[in-house]
């Protein structure tokens, strides 16, 4: 497993490179890419952490990397290790902010649960970022679910759009609880859920998990988290109550019927839903909204760096 470990710590490193994101050891053991993303029948590929704690100073990774105060990264790119403390602060403080916003999104009807993807969820985001979401909704109703929760973050003015951004929720993603599988099985994907942590809804996080277990085919120490984040908001008596009342009040099929048809022909008939790249999907068991998604950028410049690397 040597020369094995050793490729899948450094192209580790380099795709959260990528990402101006230096990892610890452990995390480099959490984190660890498979490199062919693939596991073949009576093929186990399970490094420990001792493992990797072995392999780290290899005199062939060592031609490649440098580290400095726990973090390991590329060589001269140890600028990194500030970026992501300070990243790390704000994320803290973007995340205080978020848990007030989902204390209200937890009264909307047929929300099930609420989770925190992208640079926020990997504590990696910047004072202007936005604050990126996945929402899952009750089956029958992603129409009207994802509307009632538009409607609010409007008013309460923390929705995302236009050149409003900071600290704003992100509303790109919508499931359901019988569509909790990811569609796109790639490595930015892997990353994104694994780093996915619950606000609310923690029972159906689990079940994510276990619907997204082809992640680990890609991260091999991918595993399923046993208890709630502390930062995870509670469903409360009032909320669910609140919440029913609501579900019980926008219940008929007419409302998401209508809505469906609605927001469907403003979909279609937004100009960056057809642009070049874009990844939009708008059916009754997801709704994604990612006119320039991030993944394809990132893995060209992690293929880029590995062959960089690779003529050295």
């Amino acid at each position: 497993m040597s020369d094995k470990l050793n490729k899948n710590i450094l192209a580790t490193i380099i795709y959260y490179d990528a990402l101006d994101y230096p990892l610890t050891v452990f995390e480099i053991w959490k984190y660890l890419i498979r490199t062919d993303y693939s596991i073949e029948v009576g093929d186990v590929f399970a490094p420990t952490l001792l493992d990797v704690i072995k392999h780290i100073y290899d005199k062939h990774l060592a031609k490649f990397i440098e580290h400095s105060s726990g973090f390991y990264f590329l060589k001269g790119r140890g600028f990194l290790v500030e970026k992501r403390i300070v990243a790390g602060k704000i994320s803290t403080v973007k995340i205080r902010k978020l848990q007030r916003i989902v204390n209200l999104l937890r009264f909307v009807p047929f929300v099930r649960m609420i989770g925190v993807t992208g640079a926020l969820a990997m504590k990696n985001a910047k004072k202007s970022s936005d604050l990126d979401l996945l929402i899952v909704l009750q089956a029958g109703k992603i129409w009207t679910g994802r509307t009632l929760v538009t409607m609010l973050l409007h008013l309460v003015g923390k929705r995302r759009h236009g050149k409003n951004i900071a600290d704003r929720a992100c509303l790109n993603f919508f499931v359901t609880e019988e569509s909790l599988e990811i569609i796109t099985k790639d490595l930015f994907s892997a990353n994104e859920y694994m780093f996915m942590f619950p606000l609310f809804g923690w029972e159906v996080f689990n079940r994510f998990q276990m619907k997204n277990q082809w992640i680990k085919n890609m991260k091999p120490n991918y595993d399923l988290s046993m208890l709630a984040p502390l930062r995870t908001i509670k469903d409360t008596v009032p909320s669910r109550r609140i919440r029913k009342f609501g579900e019980l009040i926008f219940s008929s099929s007419w409302i998401e019927e209508n809505l469906k048809a609605i927001e469907k022909k403003q979909i279609m008939q937004n100009p960056k839903t057809h642009q070049e790249g874009s990844l939009v999907y708008a059916n009754d068991d997801a709704l994604m909204f990612l006119p320039s998604p991030h993944g394809p950028a990132i893995f060209e410049k992690f293929k880029d760096k590995i062959e960089q690397l690779s003529a050295n």
